[in-house]
């Protein structure tokens, strides 16, 4: 039983304040079960599955299990699919969804009265602010330590700031892989954090054999942030495909993605051809190999477990938190 009592803990009524980030391609139905069985909230995004059928059969299986989830959605322009995703969410409502990349407003609209917290992926003050008054339920602080889409401000910084300037529950999004992270985020004010990296490599993971092989080799100093897989900045592992187109956009991509009359379509095509680098590169390597992945692989060195990885965290925040106890300060 872990020691901490937070806003996740209570609303869930979980054992530890943690969510299984909602990763692209990885967080998948196995993963959601085996976190939640690990007494965590695990959360799925909604384009990780192809066919609005599939989803629908992974939603309609979790509501028959009685399985708390959450699901990931891109609320921009980018995501052709999200008014099919609106629809299907309706019918098989999920304990919290998290938004990213854009106005959660018609979301907060419609999913609140169903019951379903509404936690939005901000990066600074000014968003916040505006998610605030759209009456979300908490914010998500996406700092300069999370994988894949990240922010400029670490988290040290970011969570106080964002606990001064507002009443929403903060949970805490990048670069926490051990149990003394998460007892940082709690210390800063965070009710949790959202851990994504760590469990690229898990037993239940779906990723390819060699992508989780390059979750355990690599570490924090081979991650690198990219803005031509998005059109975004986004973290990669540094593989040898990466280190040859480089991370910066080139003259043409810079001018496609700032005109203004076809800035939109060019990021949408940049964010197509991305993802599609990033899908391929999931579940087999070649040479065009782009793995998506934060810092926090430091803390991964062998495949185990979700609730391997769970219990670990759990031991280690508390061993960590009876060292301080123990500190004559």
């Amino acid at each position: 039983m872990s020691y901490w009592q937070t806003y996740l803990t209570q609303k869930f009524n979980i054992r530890h304040p943690i969510i299984l980030a909602p990763m692209f391609l990885v967080s998948q139905k196995k993963m959601i079960e085996a976190a939640y069985e690990a007494g965590i909230m695990g959360c799925l995004p909604a384009l990780n599955y192809k066919s609005m059928d599939e989803l629908k059969s992974v939603l309609q299986e979790f509501k028959e299990k009685k399985i708390k989830f959450g699901i990931n959605l891109i609320v921009n322009q980018s995501n052709i699919h999200l008014p099919k995703h609106i629809e299907l969410l309706k019918m098989f409502p999920p304990d919290f969804i998290i938004t990213s990349l854009g106005s959660p407003l018609e979301v907060i609209k419609i999913f609140k009265p169903l019951g379903t917290l509404i936690f939005c992926d901000v990066t600074d003050t000014h968003y916040a602010q505006k998610v605030v008054d759209m009456q979300a339920d908490a914010l998500i602080a996406v700092n300069s330590g999370a994988g894949g889409h990240l922010g400029k401000i670490t988290a040290s910084i970011l969570v106080p700031m964002l606990k001064k300037s507002f009443s929403l529950p903060v949970i805490s999004a990048g670069g926490v892989g051990d149990g003394a992270g998460l007892l940082s985020m709690l210390a800063l004010g965070a009710q949790g954090v959202s851990i994504g990296s760590p469990f690229i490599p898990t037993v239940e993971s779906p990723a390819g054999a060699d992508y989780k092989e390059a979750c355990l080799k690599y570490g924090a100093e081979d991650i690198v942030v990219t803005s031509k897989i998005s059109g975004t900045p986004c973290t990669v592992i540094n593989t040898p495909f990466v280190k040859k187109i480089g991370t910066n956009q080139n003259f043409l991509e810079k001018f496609l993605n700032s005109n203004k009359q076809i800035k939109k379509y060019a990021k949408m095509l940049t964010y197509y051809r991305g993802m599609k680098l990033i899908e391929q590169s999931a579940f087999a390597a070649s040479y065009k190999t782009v793995w998506c992945a934060g810092p926090s692989i430091e803390f991964v060195n062998q495949e185990e477990s979700i609730q391997s990885i769970v219990d670990r965290i759990a031991k280690e925040s508390e061993a960590a938190y009876e060292k301080l106890r123990s500190l004559k300060l």
